[in-house]
Formats: structure tokens, sequence, C-alpha cells
């Protein structure tokens, strides 16, 4: 069983809920997110901030947003949309699309471009319908 670094996901998370970073976000942007050490089949975070990219799927206000996770890895399947960013090959996983807080945002990493952007926001709306 993968080695799990709850106590240390936690102590980041209590200083995440308490800075005040509350970073200005746009639709399509492209940002690293601190996912945390989550259970189960759920996406983790990786490196000390257990972040990974997060492709900012519907800004809610300015504290929060809908944001659909990012992969490096090649994964096949109705819920996941393969693109291209940055000139690296990315996969937007969409089984794992949830409410997050801006407070979770570290730097932005770029914009996807409107052609890819419509490819994830198509697939989003058929895999929940």
């Amino acid at each position: 069983m993968e080695e799990k670094r709850f106590r240390e996901w936690i102590e980041l998370k209590e200083r995440i809920h308490f800075s005040n970073s509350l970073p200005k976000i746009k639709e399509d942007d492209i940002w690293w997110c601190s996912f945390g050490e989550n259970v189960g089949i759920e996406i983790n975070g990786k490196n000390k901030l257990f972040s990974r990219p997060v492709f900012i799927y519907k800004k809610l206000s300015r504290f929060g947003f809908i944001g659909i996770p990012l992969t490096s890895q090649d994964k096949t399947g109705s819920w996941y949309v393969k693109f291209d960013f940055q000139n690296k090959p990315q996969t937007a996983v969409l089984s794992q699309i949830r409410t997050f807080s801006v407070s979770r945002l570290s730097s932005r990493m770029g914009r996807l471009d409107k052609s890819d952007a419509r490819k994830i926001r198509n697939a989003a709306r058929a895999f929940f319908s």
C-alpha cells in the first residue's frame, strides 16, 4: 500500500486556510493547486505543496471555482480529455471535477487555447448528461 502523508497535508491545509491569498482567476486558466493527500481513488497532489495543475472550469465567485484536475499520465476512457499545454501532453480528469477555494491556488501556469478549452467543456457536459 502506498504511504500517505496525511499529517503533512493537515499542517499545510491549516496554513492555506488561514492565509489571506485570494488570487484573481479566469475561466480556462490553468493553475497549480494544492489538492492535498486524499482517500482511495481521489486524485492526490504531488510534491511539498500537494499540488497539481487544475483547469478553471467555472468561476463561482472571487472565493471559489469548479476545477478539473490535470495529469500528465496517458489515460483513456470517456472521463478523460487529452490535449497539449505548453508543448506537453496533458489529460483532464473529468471524474474528479469538484469545487475549490481560490486559497488553494499557488501560481498561474497560463491559459488554455480556445479549441482545447471547448473540447474539455463539451466532454464535461457529455460526461454529466
